[in-house]
C-alpha cells in the first residue's frame, strides 16, 4: 500500500488527506498554518506530523495542495532536499504550466519523479473523492500510484509531459468564468422578471442549458447565500495565470479579462473569500 503524505491542508488538501486517512493510505499531513492543520486533523481524525521532514519521511507519494506559484516553489525547495530518490511527487496546486516544469527540474535532479496533477471539482469533490484530475508527466509514474488517486478522484486523465496538466486546468479555468457569467446573467435576468427561480432552474437545467454550476448553485445564489465551494479570489489567481499563457500568443481571451475586472470589484468591495457565485451581486445590481 502507498504510503502518502499531503502538503496543505486548504479546502482541497483537506478532503484528499480525509479521504486517504479513510482508506488506511495517509502517512502524513502537514500544513504551513498549524492552526488550519490541527482544526483539519481533528475533523478527520488523523494525526498532524510535527513538521515538513517528518511528514515526509518514508512517504513512497507526496502530494502537494497549496495556493500559488511562490508556494510550490518554496515547498518543493525544501522537498527536494527531504525526499528519498524514488520518491513520487504529485503537485495538485493550481499554477503556470512553466512554474511545473521548473519545479520538475528541482526534483527530477535528484531522481524524485514529479507529476503535475490539478484538479477539478471544488470543495465537494474533495470531500467526497469525486475529483477530476489532469496529470503531466510520465505515465509509468502515474500508473504506479493510481492506487492512491482512485481514493481521491473519480476520474483520472493522462495528459501528456509535465506542464499539460496544468495547460488543461487552465482551460476549465476558462469555461469555469464563461460557465459562471453565463449562469449568474441569465438567473438575475430571470429574477427581475419576478420569476419563481427555483422552478426556473429545476426546468433549465433539464434542457440543454443544464450544467453542474447551475445545478449545485444556482439556487443558493438567487437566495444571496456564496458559501465558498472554491473562493472567488483564488479563481481570479487561475485566471490571472490564463491570462499569462494567453499573453504568450499576443492574445487577449475575453471573457477572462471581462471576469477579471468583476472579480477585482467583488474582492474591492469584500467578497475575494466568498464563492466564485458571487458574481451575481453585480449581475443582480444592473436590474436595480
Amino acid at each position: 500500500m502507498l504510503k502518502t503524505t499531503v502538503i496543505g491542508l486548504g479546502a482541497m488538501g483537506a478532503g484528499m488527506a480525509g479521504n486517504l486517512h479513510r482508506a488506511g493510505m495517509l502517512h502524513g499531513a502537514w500544513n504551513r498554518t498549524r492552526e488550519r492543520g490541527e482544526t483539519i486533523a481533528k475533523q478527520h481524525g488523523f494525526e498532524l506530523s510535527a513538521n515538513l521532514s517528518n511528514a515526509v519521511t518514508g512517504a513512497d507519494l507526496v502530494i502537494t495542495c497549496v495556493s500559488a506559484d511562490a508556494d510550490l516553489l518554496e515547498v518543493s525547495e525544501k522537498l527536494a532536499e527531504l525526499l528519498s530518490p524514488g520518491t513520487t511527487v504529485l503537485d495538485t496546486s493550481t499554477v503556470n504550466s512553466d512554474t511545473a516544469r521548473q519545479v520538475s527540474g528541482l526534483f527530477t535532479a535528484r531522481d524524485i519523479q514529479f507529476l503535475d496533477g490539478p484538479v477539478s471539482g471544488g470543495r465537494e469533490g474533495a470531500e467526497k473523492g469525486t475529483m477530476v484530475m489532469m496529470v503531466g508527466g510520465d505515465e509509468q509514474a502515474l500508473e504506479h500510484i493510481m492506487p492512491a488517486l482512485e481514493v481521491i478522484s473519480s476520474r483520472v486523465m493522462h495528459m501528456g509531459p509535465v506542464g499539460n496538466g496544468q495547460a488543461t486546468k487552465a482551460v476549465n479555468q476558462i469555461m469555469c468564468a464563461g460557465i459562471n457569467q453565463a449562469v449568474s446573467e441569465a438567473l438575475a435576468f430571470g429574477q427581475s422578471n419576478g420569476l419563481d427561480m427555483n422552478k426556473v432552474i429545476d426546468v433549465v437545467s433539464g434542457g440543454a442549458a443544464g450544467n453542474w454550476f447551475l445545478d449545485h448553485r444556482g439556487k443558493n445564489m438567487c437566495n444571496g447565500i456564496f458559501e465558498p465551494g472554491f473562493r472567488l479570489a483564488l479563481h481570479h489567481k487561475d485566471l490571472k495565470i490564463c491570462q499569462a499563457m494567453a499573453a504568450q500568443h499576443d492574445v487577449k481571451l475575453p471573457t477572462v479579462e471581462m471576469t477579471l475586472i468583476h472579480y477585482d470589484r467583488l474582492m474591492d468591495q469584500g467578497h475575494g473569500d466568498e464563492d466564485i457565485s458571487a458574481l451575481f451581486r453585480l449581475k443582480k445590481a444592473m436590474f436595480e
